[in-house]
């Protein structure tokens, strides 16, 4: 698997697609005017302790105070059991008006104020410094024993903070590790310069531009060419690699044609389908996705496939062939939190469990932390995928003015019976006649197919009632006077 970075730089926002073998698997996006607080690190206030949820709001200089959970502090929990933590009580920990440094590990969402931790971490291309956690770890997602047993051998921790080596850092040498190590040391220098000398509440540690943390944590041991459409970008990105990431310099190019970056892959067009509802299956069956603030549902139906064989067998192929498309949606969507997916019920257990194996090492290429569950009674699969920023949804769009969110709108025919409905409610006060203004398409709904019924109202209460037509008016707006 090759991978390629195309990078679109703007004055108002920076997007980065990251692409495996020329297929869009995820997209990242920055806007100048709501930037990212991932990764920065406050000098806060606590403004409020929540006792009942060991909570607190810490003010950090944002506009919402931001929420810190007493399991996001840097505590020793008292282990009751195997399924039991316990932590401290909040109050006991920490007070209102004391200062406290944190960092925000998820960016606000929503309504929601950005979420903070105590344990703070600040990465570099193949470490992850850890301030105050003496130890050293070694990424999960690297299995090889011998591999794990190396990079340990590589390091110490001090006696107050320690080191996890990324995913990255499998195959590297030692020289590369120590520079790693010297730049993280030099970094947590400055910032605890800052802690010392700033008045809460104050930033004293802000995370890398995009288009510097593309090349740390995005650009891969295969990345084959990143390509930036700014030329300063692109000095940038070069200059930045060249002292810190040397092998990844000469891959940076400037792209200076006119053809727009993000139409070689026809990245545009992947975009437009992420925000669609609907996704149809080579074989002639869909993948319906539907996000809504407490989970995300993900459905699949045979739709017009039929199959060969017996249903089974169809139903098997169906649900198989939609598990490719439901990984890489979820990385391209950056769907998280919870995330169920109804599977066509299949009878024999052979074929779930085929399923689920398959699942699983689909997103098993995912970066970010995911969890799959078992097939249940129902044939429902549920999965976690830790949410730390936006949707794309939620970047690229906004509430729907019309639905307001509910996903549809009301029938023209709906309007047209309110409308009769509310002539019958004001037909009692004075006036010599009605107006109904609404959108074109109701206005020709009611002179054609409700044509009868109009009439009829108008014999009903002996007044005329006149249509007009207001091409700004969306479907399920109206209104309707009575005429003095």
């Amino acid at each position: 698997m090759t991978q390629e970075i195309l990078v679109n730089v703007t004055a108002a926002e920076v997007r980065v697609a990251l692409l495996e073998d020329g297929i869009l698997q995820e997209i990242h996006i920055e806007r100048s005017l709501s930037q990212g607080l991932l990764g920065n690190i406050y000098k806060g206030r606590v403004t409020r302790l929540l006792p009942g949820i060991q909570a607190a709001f810490v003010d950090i200089d944002l506009d919402r105070s931001a929420f810190l959970h007493v399991s996001d502090m840097n505590l020793v929990p008292q282990v009751l059991t195997t399924e039991e933590i316990v932590y401290p009580d909040i109050r006991e920990v920490i007070t209102p008006g004391q200062e406290i440094i944190v960092q925000v590990y998820k960016n606000p969402l929503g309504s929601k104020g950005a979420r903070l931790s105590a344990k703070l971490t600040i990465p570099s291309r193949y470490l992850v410094l850890t301030p105050g956690i003496p130890q050293v770890a070694v990424s999960q997602k690297i299995t090889n024993e011998d591999e794990q047993a190396r990079l340990m051998s590589m390091i110490s921790p001090s006696e107050k903070d320690g080191y996890i080596f990324r995913t990255a850092a499998e195959g590297v040498s030692q020289a590369e590790v120590d520079a790693d190590k010297s730049l993280l040391d030099s970094i947590w220098v400055k910032v605890e310069k800052q802690i010392k000398e700033v008045k809460p509440p104050k930033i004293v540690f802000e995370e890398l531009p995009i288009v510097l943390r593309v090349l740390r944590d995005l650009a891969g041991f295969n990345v084959k060419k990143i390509s930036v459409d700014l030329y300063e970008a692109a000095q940038q990105m070069k200059e930045y690699a060249q002292k810190y990431i040397p092998q990844l310099e000469n891959k940076i190019e400037y792209y200076a044609e006119n053809t727009p970056i993000f139409d070689l892959y026809a990245v545009e067009d992947e975009l437009k389908k992420a925000l669609t509802s609907k996704l149809f299956l080579p074989s002639g069956g869909h993948v319906v996705f539907d996000q809504t603030e407490a989970m995300t549902t993900i459905d699949i139906n045979t739709g017009s496939y039929i199959g060969k064989d017996n249903l089974e067998h169809t139903v098997f192929k169906t649900n198989l062939e939609s598990i490719d498309i439901i990984a890489r949606q979820i990385r391209l969507r950056n769907l998280g939190g919870i995330i169920i997916i109804d599977f066509i019920d299949m009878a024999d257990p052979v074929h779930k469990e085929q399923l689920l194996e398959a699942l699983k090492l689909a997103v098993s290429k995912d970066s970010t932390k995911t969890q799959v569950s078992e097939v249940s009674s129902l044939g429902l699969v549920q999965m976690t995928r830790k949410r730390t920023r936006e949707s794309l949804e939620h970047i690229l769009c906004a509430v729907c003015p019309l639905c307001q969110n509910r996903g549809s709108i009301k029938s023209v025919k709906t309007i047209c019976y309110e409308i009769f409905r509310e002539i019958k409610r004001i037909s009692s006060f004075p006036g010599v006649g009605f107006v109904v203004v609404a959108s074109p398409v109701v206005i020709n709904e009611l002179k054609n197919d409700e044509a009868n019924l109009l009439a009829g109202l108008e014999m009903q209460f002996n007044k005329p009632i006149n249509l007009r037509a207001e091409s700004t008016y969306g479907q399920e707006h109206y209104d309707v006077f009575l005429m003095p």
